[in-house]
């Protein structure tokens, strides 16, 4: 008999609600997308449309901890992600420091605040690409490569117009997908994520990525618009969306 975890994270049969997971999907990119690509008060309002959305298709499921990719099942056997993840960062850093490029974190926000808040969203973000597509897709397109090549390519589009995020994370998209269908847990994957999210925060020049800025607000970006007083640093980017994200964060800003 299969169990429920089972059925929600393996390929179901052709024929079970390809509908309604084809709506839930295509609803779940497009207000995400939305949000990236407008500004306030739209933005904020398509944030939170896409968040009650994605919360409610999935708990309609009733999916299982396991299902979710948050169960102890494979988080040990997947370490090793974390620690490739490490040494690949530290050998970037080494590169960016020869190379005068690596520098601090933007923001007012302290180091210990912004590492921890990016390590927790780099986790929403593999929840995203791999619970909530990921899984649709291999339900609606046959095999495992063409699922895995979508995923990664809508999670890249999202990342569009940044020249840095679009392409690695199109790389990164593929590799994670590949890695959860092995380990079926997304711990790992989402503190890999933020380390080489963070890495990439410090050794790529602002003037490229744009504080890892996507969509509307990789345009919107003036950098002189951080030396400006609080208050109207606050009201100046009250318009501006910026993450490296899947989906945009309310405090923009301050995200990298």
């Amino acid at each position: 008999m299969t169990t429920q975890a089972e059925s929600a994270s393996a390929p179901a049969d052709k024929d079970q609600f390809p509908t309604q997971d084809l709506v839930e999907f295509g609803a779940g990119y497009a207000l995400i997308m939305a949000a990236i690509w407008t500004l306030n008060p739209w933005q904020r309002l398509f944030y939170w449309l896409a968040v009650a959305w994605i919360v409610a298709t999935t708990w309609i499921h009733r999916p299982t901890w396991k299902s979710l990719g948050v169960g102890v099942a494979g988080v040990v056997r997947s370490l090793w992600i974390v620690g490739v993840a490490g040494i690949l960062a530290g050998l970037a850093l080494d590169a960016a420091n020869r190379l005068h490029t690596l520098h601090p974190l933007h923001g007012p926000t302290p180091l210990i605040s912004h590492v921890w808040g990016y390590l927790v969203w780099a986790v929403m973000q593999q929840f995203l690409l791999q619970i909530y597509f990921l899984l649709r897709l291999m339900r609606l397109l046959a095999g495992r490569v063409l699922p895995v090549l979508a995923a990664a390519g809508l999670f890249s589009i999202a990342h569009l117009p940044n020249p840095v995020l679009a392409p690695v994370t199109l790389v990164w998209g593929i590799a994670a997908c590949v890695l959860f269908l092995r380990y079926r847990n997304i711990y790992a994957l989402g503190i890999a994520h933020g380390i080489l999210g963070l890495c990439v925060a410090v050794i790529v020049p602002d003037s490229i990525q744009h504080h890892m800025r996507v969509g509307i607000g990789y345009y919107r970006y003036h950098p002189r618009g951080y030396h400006q007083r609080p208050a109207d640093h606050r009201n100046q980017t009250d318009q501006i969306v910026s993450t490296d994200a899947w989906v945009m964060a309310e405090a923009p800003i301050r995200r990298s």
